[in-house]
Parts: C-alpha cells; sequence; structure tokens
C-alpha cells in the first residue's frame, strides 16, 4: 500500500514537471515574455508599412537583440504606423542618425525591426524619432508588381508581332 502511494506520487511529480517544461517551450516559442521585462528607453519610428510586425517583436543591431517594440499605433497627422522601440541601456550610446528597417526571419518567419547605425556624435535620447526608415517588404505587392510586368510584357511582344528586329 505504501510503496503505490509513493509511485502515484512520483509520476504525478514526473507529469507537473513535463508539463512546466512545455509551459516553458511554449512561451519561448511564440516570444511571449510575460516574466521578462525590458529595461531601457524609447524611441519612435514610423514607418509606412509594417506588415505582420507585432507588439514584443525584437529589435536588432548587427544581428544582436538590443530591444523590443512596446507599441504600435496609427499617427492621426501623417497616418503612418507609429512604432515605439524600447532599447535596453546598455546600448545608450546609438547616433540619432541610426536607421530602422523591418525585416523578416526567414521566408515564412517573424518580422523584426533592424537597425542599423548611422555616424553621427549625438546620440539618441529618450523620445527622438529615428528619421530614417525602411518598410516592411508585403510579398503579395512584389508578387502583384512581377505579375504585372510579365503581363505587360507579353503583351508588348503579342503586339510586335513576337518578331525580333
Amino acid at each position: 500500500m505504501q510503496n503505490s502511494r509513493l509511485l502515484e506520487i512520483g509520476v504525478g511529480l514526473f507529469v507537473l514537471l513535463g508539463l512546466g517544461a512545455l509551459l516553458t517551450l511554449a512561451l519561448k516559442v511564440s516570444n511571449i515574455s510575460a516574466f521578462q521585462q525590458t529595461q531601457g528607453y524609447d524611441v519612435i519610428a514610423q514607418f509606412q508599412n509594417i506588415g505582420g510586425l507585432k507588439v514584443r517583436a525584437p529589435v536588432t543591431l548587427a544581428g544582436v537583440p538590443v530591444g523590443r517594440v512596446e507599441s504600435i499605433a496609427v499617427d492621426p497627422k501623417t497616418f503612418e504606423a507609429r512604432v515605439v522601440l524600447t532599447i535596453s541601456d546598455k546600448y545608450a550610446n546609438l547616433p540619432q542618425d541610426t536607421s530602422a528597417s523591418i525585416f523578416t526571419a526567414g521566408l515564412l518567419g517573424e518580422q523584426y525591426i533592424g537597425l542599423q547605425p548611422g555616424g553621427m556624435e549625438e546620440v539618441l535620447k529618450p523620445g527622438d524619432e529615428l528619421m530614417l526608415t525602411q518598410s516592411a517588404v508585403v510579398l503579395e505587392q512584389l508578387i502583384g508588381q512581377f505579375l504585372y510586368s510579365t503581363a505587360s510584357g507579353a503583351s508588348e511582344s503579342q503586339t510586335d508581332g513576337g518578331q525580333e528586329p
């Protein structure tokens, strides 16, 4: 009787450890950082199109994570996406002419913001706005442009009679 009780307790602890490991893995894979708060300073970047960029997306510098996307909203004056980035205090010496671009990690991966430092000696301060931004490349627009140019090229060759000069 005592042996089966110890076995049940052992199995229960093993199941709890397994569920905890699965929860940790799910949080890491889904990029949810509820237990991790990025301390730093906020800067603002405006983009014409952010694609699938989400809050808490990584901000990188030379491939190294240096912050997170804090919030995304539409600027009521310019009707552009206003993205607030929280940059870690360890990187408080970024030049004022730093540029921000939206990239995709892999073919179907998540989107993130990549920073490219400029050459100015003045550094970014909390609340500064990044003036140089590059919007996300939208795959649907690229495919549409390719199909349009292919179709217009084919119609031109048909009007020429398909003959080369």
